[in-house]
């Protein structure tokens, strides 16, 4: 029996969701260019801020802060993979499921230490593609946003917020991405 889900209307939530048989659909550049259009259309869509994403070749990692009156956390995700499943299919000429399961979800502010565990997040979808192989430093850009957290000049194809707990640390952007860079490093504890 599935759990039921927590909403609440002013929570960041970090999604996940895998490819169906966690299959490589999305390995090529023309899928993951499908699925940042789905992100763009559903930012057009629905109020709320895209905080941060990464594209894999069988899964993706979102970071949604939703806002109060706005639409709720499934809401969005609905609309983000059944858009791009629809297209998918429509453009592999093939027909059935996409996604392995239900997304999952964590939610940043129910953490024990939220901004902690923020910056444990934005590390973590910098570092899923290197771990993957894809490139070789956490702070190159591969089909996502993290590089936006490290570098000010950094322009994401698909726009993000960034979060207000980087932004509460430090005065100026670059303050926070060093203030970012020494939590990760482990040199500062928050």
């Amino acid at each position: 029996m599935r759990q039921n889900r927590l909403y609440l209307d002013h929570a960041t939530y970090h999604t996940t969701s895998r490819t169906i048989e966690l299959r490589g659909i999305m390995a090529t550049k023309d899928v993951k260019q499908l699925f940042e259009e789905c992100l763009k259309k559903a930012l057009a869509k629905y109020t709320f801020e895209l905080c941060n994403y990464q594209i894999m070749d069988n899964h993706f990692h979102l970071l949604i802060k939703v806002l109060p009156g706005e639409a709720n956390i499934s809401r969005i995700m609905q609309y983000i993979k059944s858009r791009f499943a629809r297209k998918f299919n429509y453009l592999t000429k093939r027909t059935g499921p996409v996604w392995n399961e239900r997304f999952k979800d964590t939610i940043v502010e129910l953490a024990d230490n939220p901004r902690l565990y923020l910056c444990n997040l934005i590390w973590y979808f910098a570092t899923n593609p290197v771990k993957a192989g894809k490139i070789q430093s956490p702070f190159e850009s591969w089909w996502g946003a993290s590089k936006a957290y490290f570098d000010r000049h950094f322009k994401p194809y698909v726009p993000i917020t960034l979060h207000k707990y980087f932004l509460d640390l430090g005065n100026t952007i670059d303050e926070c991405i060093e203030m970012l860079k020494a939590i990760v490093r482990g040199e500062v504890w928050i």
